[in-house]
């Protein structure tokens, strides 16, 4: 019990500490925020923060674990015989629902982009983040297929996925910093993401099929076409 005690008060420390330092990221910017700030006013010791944390990004992105198992959670978790794709078009239609944070559709988005992109190092961190939860995916795909080492299925299926997603809340988060209210753009959204999810389960191979473009013409046609002129 005294054990359990010791544990639940390093989680309680630890969320204490970057629920202040995410209030000061938003009140005054991420670059503008120093690590000891953010201890002095958790009444903490520096050392204490790096404790906790190793980097001030890490700060940031204090649910990082959560948010790499997500993916791999959908796959775990879809219901009998449903397909991949299908688990998460419903994760993702019922974050819409929710507004739930793990696609980033949450309360205070738009505020937590703005952090981001005004801080080069967020950027990065979250593109490492990226890359992390299409590494977890694609191990939990390599699992549930039982691929072996040189089948690509599984990397192919979890960037596909992941990148549809992420475009997805992009649309979002793009109309929401221009001033947007949620009730506009949610079904614009819901429709977008039905969409993108019809796509991943019919693929791409008919995409432009049968429609050439202007600038790709046939040189043996306009040879022909230009003989029945004369």
């Amino acid at each position: 019990m005294e054990e359990g005690l010791r544990e639940r008060k390093k989680r309680e420390t630890r969320q204490r500490i970057a629920d202040i330092a995410m209030g000061l990221f938003m009140a005054k910017g991420f670059d503008n925020v120093t690590v000891a700030e953010i201890a002095r006013t958790a009444d903490v010791s520096v050392n204490t923060v790096f404790n906790y944390f190793s980097t001030k990004e890490d700060l940031f992105a204090d649910r990082l674990d959560l948010a790499i198992d997500l993916a791999p959670r959908v796959v775990r978790e879809r219901e009998p015989g449903e397909s991949v794709v299908r688990a998460f078009r419903r994760d993702f239609l019922d974050a819409i629902d929710t507004r739930g944070w793990r696609y980033g559709l949450n309360l205070g988005t738009d505020v937590f982009a703005r952090i981001v992109g005004e801080a080069p190092s967020l950027v990065a961190k979250l593109r490492e983040l990226h890359e992390q939860r299409e590494n977890a995916l694609a191990r939990e795909l390599v699992d549930e297929l039982e691929s072996d080492a040189d089948d690509i299925t599984p990397r192919l299926a979890a960037t596909h996925i992941l990148n549809t997603t992420r475009i997805l809340t992009h649309y979002a988060v793009r109309r929401l910093l221009a001033g947007e209210d949620w009730e506009s753009i949610e079904p614009d959204l819901r429709a977008q993401a039905e969409k993108a999810f019809d796509l991943l389960e019919s693929g791409i191979g008919c995409l432009l099929a049968g429609q050439g473009t202007a600038q790709q013409r046939d040189p043996e046609a306009e040879d022909q076409e230009a003989e029945g002129e004369d």
